[in-house]
């Protein structure tokens, strides 16, 4: 029997620790637990000290994760909850996501100062966005418009548009509604339109691999849909060697037994992109996403891919 809290890591941001304390009462529903069986530890990523440069300048994506990851592998945290789209697509030796929540909408919100929709931002506008993957989209509605990186927390972004310092920015929509504030999207893009990136909307728990244990104890808030369809995406991103000097969207739903995957890629300025659509078996997820990444690469030719970096 547990006699002492479950140590649940997770980043310090608000919808950081929205997200831990979302996977907190979900587990002291489905055990019966009260709150003193979790302890939420709050850990500073460099990702989230270094604010000023692109996430490509300073190391990608495992910037979010690296100092979560180290207390996992050395037993002084239980599982680390996260952001599924922040996570890389290769994981330390020994940790693995085991469970996925119920997937939030995975669209992206624009939030206009100047504008209510990207479409009606004035000529030579700016926007906001630190994704590579948005900042394309954005060059490929509207090449007009000057794109600047645009990283911090929620509330630091919507500060930021507040003062005056771009026209608009781009959130994702799950996020400001975990945080209450989905009354801020003046717009919310169509995925068919403006594609989400891979496993966007999807909180993560990761864990040791051999703790049975913490297994046993997630099994029961994982959720086979999300997981089955982030399970796609992710090996669709891996075989696109997916980082953040990439842009690359994905998106897999599921109904029923069946799987259905939509994918771009595009260069950073957004006047050439590639698209791929399959479908298949829910089992065969992680074969479908990586066959639909095999074929996205095939179709841009060699180098597309490289010239990005």
């Amino acid at each position: 029997m547990q006699m002492k809290p479950f140590r649940i890591g997770t980043r310090g941001s608000p919808l950081a620790l929205a997200q831990a304390y979302e996977a907190r009462d979900r587990l002291m529903q489905a055990h019966g637990l009260g709150a003193d069986m979790f302890e939420i530890v709050v850990l500073s990523t460099k990702g989230d000290r270094i604010t000023d440069r692109a996430l490509a300048e300073i190391g990608g994506k495992g910037l979010f994760t690296e100092e979560l990851e180290a207390q996992l592998a050395s037993g002084e945290l239980d599982f680390a909850v996260h952001s599924s789209k922040d996570m890389p697509t290769t994981l330390p030796d020994g940790l693995t996501l085991s469970t996925f929540l119920p997937r939030a909408d995975p669209r992206d919100a624009f939030i206009g100062k100047t504008a209510g929709r990207l479409i009606d931002l004035p000529h030579g506008a700016v926007v906001g966005s630190a994704s590579l993957r948005r900042q394309a989209l954005i060059r490929k509605l509207r090449p007009d418009i000057e794109v600047i990186i645009f990283r911090g927390s929620v509330q630091t972004r919507l500060d930021k548009l507040n003062a005056g310092d771009v026209d608009g920015t781009f959130l994702a929509f799950a996020g400001l509604a975990r945080l209450g504030l989905a009354d801020r999207a003046t717009q919310v893009l169509d995925v068919n339109d403006f594609p989400p990136a891979p496993a966007q909307g999807a909180i993560c728990i990761e864990q040791r691999e051999d703790d049975e244990r913490i297994a046993s104890l997630l099994a029961r808030i994982n959720d086979p849909d999300t997981f089955d369809a982030v399970t796609c995406e992710r090996a669709y991103l891996a075989v696109l060697d997916g980082s953040c000097r990439t842009p690359i969207a994905g998106h897999a739903t599921i109904s029923g037994d069946h799987l259905r995957f939509s994918g771009m890629i595009l260069t950073p300025d957004g006047t050439i992109c590639h698209e791929v659509a399959t479908e298949g078996p829910r089992r065969d997820a992680a074969r479908i996403g990586r066959e639909a990444g095999t074929e996205l690469r095939r179709r841009a030719g060699p180098g597309f891919l490289d010239g990005w970096s």
